[in-house]
């Protein structure tokens, strides 16, 4: 399965991943795509490349949520910039749009008649294999009874549209955590099995230009950005290495060679399409075999969870950090539980819990990720989460995120299994 053309055989079969809703050529985020817009294949006659493109994100300048006419550029932009990649030998798996937080803006009646404009660019998103993100369609510490429910019917109305509340920003505390808990708690029950938990995170000082999902959201002039997965190359720099420097001295090189190249690339499509280039995110995202937490363990020499994993963490994060290309985004080490299969499994084995997935997150990360928790976890204790996590990201001065997924009727301990290729068995973790 780690190879690129079982990979694309799977995704073919319909990388419906994270929810039954999502188009066959969508998964979370993890979201993957091999498929071009009209559902083919993609191929190309260069050798593939070591690193694949996760994600070509563009960000949509708009004044209004009616407005159509850009999505449809930025798609255009999107299908060119793909297949630029691709005939540089590069496997594409998703192409994604970024919005301005329009929704923020807007008062209960407003957002409500925003469902429909919504659903429409989500139709013409998905007709094209892309997803949408909204941004955060809540930003003011203010009460707002409405936005829970509204939120349940965003996701029942759409499939591919992705958004987020923010709960920590630059210019201000911690603030929010109950009504993003209740987004939370709400999406969730929408739609069966709580896959709609994956649309929605809530966000802790996400910088504008982010090309990751769920928290991706658009700032200023239109623009593209780059994610990459690259668990793989994380691993194969780290195997064999004497110690930790001689780790870090090899990421570094493979990091900066691959990465320069992809921005050499992206450079260019920005320039032809008179677009600003927002970076790239080189947070080396993981997916199934392709592991985050086997890189880290072929550094620190024990199953990921045990001593000597923070330390391995850093150094990733120090190599990230030190990369001389324009960064964006996260620029974290990604830890998604179901979409790592030796994270899912050092998870059943015991080795760490959620409260270990915080503290590497202070000097890496991107905070919990895709982290199965009992569907009937109360209130509180999912405010309290996100508490901790956005306390830790205005601290730290570091963009977090915090996806929960609620699977309903589920107990502590009990298994996780998610029927896609793509995400793989764990267990539920105490949420407490």
């Amino acid at each position: 399965m780690s190879d690129p053309s079982r990979r694309r055989f799977l995704a073919s079969l319909g990388i419906v991943a994270l929810h039954p809703m999502l188009p066959r050529s969508l998964a979370g985020d993890g979201l993957r795509l091999s498929q071009d817009p009209a559902g083919a294949a993609t191929s190309s006659a260069a050798p593939m490349r070591g690193v694949r493109v996760r994600t070509i994100t563009a960000g949509t300048a708009i004044e209004r949520i009616t407005d159509r006419v850009a999505v449809e550029r930025a798609l255009g932009v999107l299908a060119r910039a793909r297949s630029r990649f691709e005939a540089e030998g590069y496997e594409v798996q998703t192409t994604r749009v970024t919005l301005p937080p329009l929704i923020a803006s807007l008062d209960a009646s407003a957002r409500t008649a925003a469902l429909a404009p919504i659903a429409d660019i989500d139709a013409l998103v998905q007709s094209k294999g892309a997803v949408c993100g909204l941004g955060p369609v809540w930003i003011v510490d203010r009460p707002d009874a409405d936005l829970a429910a509204w939120s349940a019917e965003l996701v029942k109305r759409t499939k591919a549209t992705f958004f987020s509340v923010v709960v920590a920003s630059p210019s201000a505390q911690v603030h929010g955590a109950m009504v993003a808990a209740q987004v939370m708690r709400a999406v969730a029950g929408a739609v069966p099995d709580g896959k709609g938990s994956f649309r929605f995170a809530a966000a802790a000082n996400i910088p504008a230009g982010t090309p990751f999902f769920p928290v991706g959201w658009h700032e200023g002039a239109s623009s593209i950005a780059i994610g990459c997965e690259s668990a793989d190359l994380v691993r194969e720099a780290f195997t064999g290495a004497r110690d930790a420097e001689e780790g870090r001295r090899r990421l570094a090189e493979r990091m900066t060679s691959e990465l320069q190249t992809i921005e050499k690339i992206a450079l260019d499509i920005s320039k032809s399409e008179k677009l600003r280039y927002g970076g790239i995110d080189p947070s080396p995202a993981p997916a199934g075999p392709s592991s985050i937490a086997s890189g880290l363990e072929a550094l620190s020499g024990v199953p990921f969870g045990d001593a000597g994993t923070l330390r391995a963490c850093a150094v990733v994060t120090e190599v990230l950090k030190s990369l001389p290309v324009q960064q964006c985004g996260y620029a974290g080490l990604m830890l998604p539980v179901l979409e790592d299969e030796v994270l899912a499994r050092r998870a059943v084995e015991g080795r760490y819990g959620l409260r270990d997935l915080l503290l590497f997150s202070s000097v890496c990360g991107t905070g919990l990720d895709v982290v199965p928790i009992p569907g009937d976890t109360p209130m509180e204790t999912l405010a309290n989460i996100i508490i901790d996590v956005a306390a830790q990201s205005v601290k730290l001065r570091k963009p977090l995120s915090v996806r929960l997924y609620l699977i309903p009727g589920a107990k502590v301990g009990d298994p996780v299994h998610v029927d896609d290729p793509l995400l793989t068995d764990s267990v539920v973790f105490r949420a407490s």
